[in-house]
């Protein structure tokens, strides 16, 4: 059984950091390019970041660069997200997902819980 565990979220400050981790099982992740996405209260899900299976390729939501970097550890089958400079409109529930050619869509069609993120101004 294909599952996707998101980790690492919580309250933090405006101008605080944290780092998600998303642990993926049932079968090897290593050969797919992988992405954080997120959805607000009352919002559509949105793509935050990507990474490709080797790790030398990665794409960010104009919102978000500079101030997070999407990284992963295959040999853990675990992708991470470091999130800086936090701001209110970062706080939603991050989830992980395989993606799809255009790094931007999730590819599978079922999600994990995810994990809150609240910052607080």
């Amino acid at each position: 059984q294909v599952q996707l565990v998101e980790s690492g979220g919580g309250l933090v400050q405006a101008g605080g950091s944290l780092r998600l981790s998303c642990l993926a099982s049932g079968r090897t992740f290593s050969r797919d390019a992988m992405g954080w996405f997120r959805q607000a209260p009352g919002k559509e899900r949105e793509f935050v970041a990507s990474i490709s299976w080797s790790g030398g390729v990665t794409y960010y939501a104009d919102s978000v660069k500079a101030r997070f970097t999407i990284s992963r550890d295959n040999a853990k089958n675990t992708v991470y997200l470091q999130m800086n400079n936090l701001k209110p409109e970062d706080s939603a529930v991050y989830y992980c997902n395989t993606v799809i050619s255009d790094f931007r869509t999730g590819g599978m069609p079922y999600w994990g819980k995810g994990t809150l993120v609240t910052v607080s101004s």
